[in-house]
């Protein structure tokens, strides 16, 4: 895994991008809805959450890394206890973030802006 992944241009996360017109390869907000089984219960413990991820829309099969918005969002207000575990454990790359980050997996939505 990567050690450090950085933001990127076109991350859903960001609250300067609009998904549906910013995403390249064909955008798909189906997809993207279903991500929701990446987004832990605030505070919950459950191990199977752990082991779904978010990954970058700019990584590739078989090489994927973590979105970077995803991991602040699940580090921070998402308070994802198995991720922040699997963090301290040095599980997890570094990320580093651009610009402001939505709150909520519902706020990278399209139709829920």
């Amino acid at each position: 895994m990567r050690k450090t992944v950085k933001q990127c241009k076109t991350c859903p996360w960001r609250m300067d991008v609009v998904p549906e017109r910013d995403i390249p390869n064909c955008y798909c907000a189906t997809k993207h809805r279903n991500l929701k089984s990446t987004i832990a219960e605030p505070g919950r413990v459950s191990m199977s959450e752990a082991r779904k991820m978010m990954a970058c829309h700019e990584s590739t099969t078989g090489d994927e890394f973590p979105c970077a918005g995803w991991l602040a969002n699940q580090l921070g207000p998402g308070n994802n206890i198995p991720l922040r575990i699997m963090m301290v454990k040095g599980l997890l790359p570094d990320f580093k973030l651009v610009g402001e980050q939505h709150e909520r997996f519902e706020d990278t939505l399209p139709s829920e802006r």
